[in-house]
């Protein structure tokens, strides 16, 4: 059974970090692009950041671009990103995906999801 489960979601004030993980399981992890995306209240899914097997190349939101950075273990088949220079805007559910489409970067692409995890940025 494929499962992806994020974890370190939390409350954190502007200008700080957080470090998100993405434990996967149930499907070979160097076979898939990993994708972070967010959704907050009232807009729409929006990609974050993929990283893509085998070479580990990596895609960013301009958004993000600069502040935060995707890195995969696979042997510990986990992604993780690490989230620095927080700011308000980046207030949403965090979810994790796995494609089988190399540098996938649209969420139709990616067929399996996790619950989710809340990040909160605010003083």
């Amino acid at each position: 059974q494929v499962q992806l489960v994020e974890s370190g979601g939390d409350l954190v004030q502007p200008g700080g970090s957080l470090r998100l993980a993405c434990a996967t399981s149930g499907f070979f992890l160097d076979d898939y692009t990993i994708g972070w995306f967010r959704q907050s209240p009232g807009k729409e899914r929006e990609g974050v950041s993929c990283i893509n097997a085998i070479e580990n190349s990596a895609y960013y939101a301009d958004s993000v671009k600069g502040r935060f950075t995707i890195s995969r273990d696979n042997a510990k088949n986990t992604v993780f990103l690490q989230m620095n220079s927080l700011k308000p805007e980046d207030t949403a559910v965090y979810y994790c995906a796995a494609s089988m489409l190399f540098g996938a970067t649209s969420s139709t692409n990616y067929n399996y999801w996790g619950q989710g995890t809340q990040v909160t940025v605010s003083s």
